[in-house]
């Protein structure tokens, strides 16, 4: 088939490559205009050097923008991680109309951070889904979902990068086939089971250590490896990354007091939070780079005592 490309980053070159790879024509590539001194759009790199025609309207609200499409003469419009508002007008071009990909089991977390929002709620499951754009966000019907587990110790990066990131780009493959064919369904979303949050920030990423050990173990890993959960030490911003909890299950074992350094030792070290503690293996300091735990306590960043959210 013969598809309208619109999206960016690593997503939206992964997708590209795949519809090239097994011999679909691509009439052209959409991409949000890249700020000056930020890394080039790999999405961008990838189409121009296939000799790909690409567009990068500031609005794809623009008659400029829909004209261009409709000048295509595409089968389809595929949706690849786009952040630019793409009104009616402008999906429905296409021959086939315009598919997307969400990174969640809609209807539940709409919005632009919604892998970070299910790992910090201690979710055990999530998916992803490829659904047809309307003018509200995330709000249109669904062609197709797949969904898959959450590991209690999983990451944001292995969520996404291990799991929804090659389900995705197949998903996107499946679901152009089964429209383009005309043997696809569109299953109006459920309201009464939807939600929305707004962006998994470095403020909803910072960590409060009187909260209980599983909330911040989950916090942690699903701002790992961006935003980085955080917490102060002296005043100081303090990333946690790599880490483990440990229930604590007698008043016998408690340490400490909620925030304060109660070990260190070769590969880690240990904070004490409500019911538990949290072991932490990389952290980065304020002004610094990522860093085993032990050695920035080791040269001297760290000691026993210690109380972190200060």
């Amino acid at each position: 088939m013969r598809i309208a490309l619109i999206g960016q980053q690593d997503f939206g070159k992964a997708v590209l490559e795949a519809f090239l790879a097994r011999g679909d024509t691509v009439g052209g590539v959409f991409c949000a205009p890249e700020k000056e001194g930020v890394k080039p759009d790999a999405l961008r790199l990838a189409a121009a050097e296939r000799g790909l025609p690409v567009h990068q309207f500031p609005s794809l609200k623009s008659r400029e923008a829909a004209d261009t499409l409709r000048a295509l003469e595409v089968d389809l419009g595929v949706m690849a991680y786009v952040l630019q508002f793409a009104p009616q007008s402008f999906v429905g071009i296409p021959r086939h109309g315009t598919i997307q990909y969400h990174p969640s089991l809609l209807p539940r977390y709409r919005g632009p951070s919604s892998i970070n929002w299910p790992i910090a709620k201690g979710d055990t499951q999530t998916g992803l889904t490829i659904f047809r754009p309307t003018d509200g966000l995330d709000e249109g019907p669904v062609i197709l979902q797949k969904t898959c587990a959450i590991g209690p110790d999983d990451t944001l990066g292995e969520v996404y990068f291990g799991r929804l990131f090659p389900m995705g780009v197949a998903a996107m493959l499946e679901a152009a086939d089964l429209v383009a064919a005309g043997r696809h369904g569109e299953t109006v979303q459920d309201e009464s089971m939807a939600s929305y949050e707004g962006w998994f920030s470095a403020k909803a990423a910072r960590l409060n250590w009187d909260a209980h050990a599983d909330q911040i173990y989950n916090l942690i890993r699903a701002a790992n490896p961006a935003p980085g959960a955080w917490t102060t030490l002296d005043g100081r911003k303090l990333q946690l990354f790599d880490s483990r909890k440990h229930p604590v299950r007698t008043l016998a074992a408690v340490k400490g007091v909620p925030g304060e350094v109660v070990e260190i030792g070769e590969d880690s070290i240990r904070v004490t939070a409500q019911g538990g503690q949290i072991e932490v293996f990389r952290l980065k300091p304020e002004g610094g780079g990522k860093m085993p735990a032990a050695a920035f306590a080791r040269e001297g960043g760290l000691r026993l005592g210690q109380i972190l959210g200060t």
